[in-house]
Protein backbone atom coordinates (compact mmCIF):
# COMPACT_ATOMS: atom_id res chain seq x y z
CA UNK A 1 0.00 0.00 0.00
CA UNK A 2 1.31 3.41 -0.93
CA UNK A 3 1.20 5.92 1.92
CA UNK A 4 1.85 9.62 1.87
CA UNK A 5 3.59 11.81 4.42
CA UNK A 6 1.92 15.12 5.11
CA UNK A 7 3.91 17.98 6.61
CA UNK A 8 1.57 20.34 8.49
CA UNK A 9 2.19 23.79 9.90
CA UNK A 10 -0.41 24.51 12.56
CA UNK A 11 -1.48 26.95 15.22
CA UNK A 12 -2.72 25.33 18.42
CA UNK A 13 -5.89 26.49 20.14
CA UNK A 14 -3.80 28.47 22.65
CA UNK A 15 -1.94 30.31 19.85
CA UNK A 16 1.34 28.40 19.71
CA UNK A 17 2.68 27.94 16.16
CA UNK A 18 4.20 24.58 15.23
CA UNK A 19 6.06 24.67 11.94
CA UNK A 20 6.45 20.98 11.12
CA UNK A 21 4.23 18.08 12.14
CA UNK A 22 4.76 15.08 9.82
CA UNK A 23 1.97 12.50 9.70
CA UNK A 24 1.57 9.49 7.40
CA UNK A 25 -1.84 8.77 5.97
CA UNK A 26 -3.58 7.17 3.01
CA UNK A 27 -4.82 10.63 1.98
CA UNK A 28 -4.86 14.19 3.37
CA UNK A 29 -8.22 13.65 5.08
CA UNK A 30 -6.81 10.65 6.99
CA UNK A 31 -3.70 12.62 8.01
CA UNK A 32 -5.80 15.58 9.18
CA UNK A 33 -7.96 13.23 11.28
CA UNK A 34 -4.81 11.89 12.98
CA UNK A 35 -3.48 15.43 13.45
CA UNK A 36 -6.70 16.58 15.13
CA UNK A 37 -6.57 13.63 17.52
CA UNK A 38 -3.24 14.99 18.80
CA UNK A 39 -3.99 18.73 18.52
CA UNK A 40 -7.67 19.36 19.28
CA UNK A 41 -9.14 22.52 17.72
CA UNK A 42 -5.90 23.43 15.92
CA UNK A 43 -5.84 25.65 12.84
CA UNK A 44 -3.98 24.21 9.84
CA UNK A 45 -1.81 26.93 8.32
CA UNK A 46 -0.31 24.82 5.52
CA UNK A 47 0.04 21.24 4.35
CA UNK A 48 2.54 19.66 1.94
CA UNK A 49 2.34 16.05 0.74
CA UNK A 50 5.21 13.67 -0.09
CA UNK A 51 4.94 10.13 -1.50
CA UNK A 52 6.24 7.36 0.73
CA UNK A 53 6.73 3.76 -0.44
CA UNK A 54 6.18 1.08 2.22
CA UNK A 55 8.05 -1.49 0.13
CA UNK A 56 11.44 0.15 -0.18
CA UNK A 57 14.12 -2.23 -1.32
CA UNK A 58 16.91 -2.53 1.21
CA UNK A 59 20.35 -1.48 0.09
CA UNK A 60 22.49 -4.56 -0.50
CA UNK A 61 26.19 -4.33 0.27
CA UNK A 62 28.92 -6.74 -0.64
CA UNK A 63 31.47 -8.03 1.85
CA UNK A 64 34.09 -5.86 0.14
CA UNK A 65 31.91 -2.74 0.64
CA UNK A 66 31.52 -3.52 4.34
CA UNK A 67 35.25 -4.11 4.80
CA UNK A 68 35.96 -0.80 3.06
CA UNK A 69 33.58 1.00 5.42
CA UNK A 70 35.15 -0.63 8.48
CA UNK A 71 38.70 0.15 7.39
CA UNK A 72 37.95 3.86 6.97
Amino acid sequence: MLMQKFNFSIQTRDGQKIVSVVIAGKDQEDAERKLRQMYHHCEIISCNANQMDDHKTPQIMSVEDIITLISK
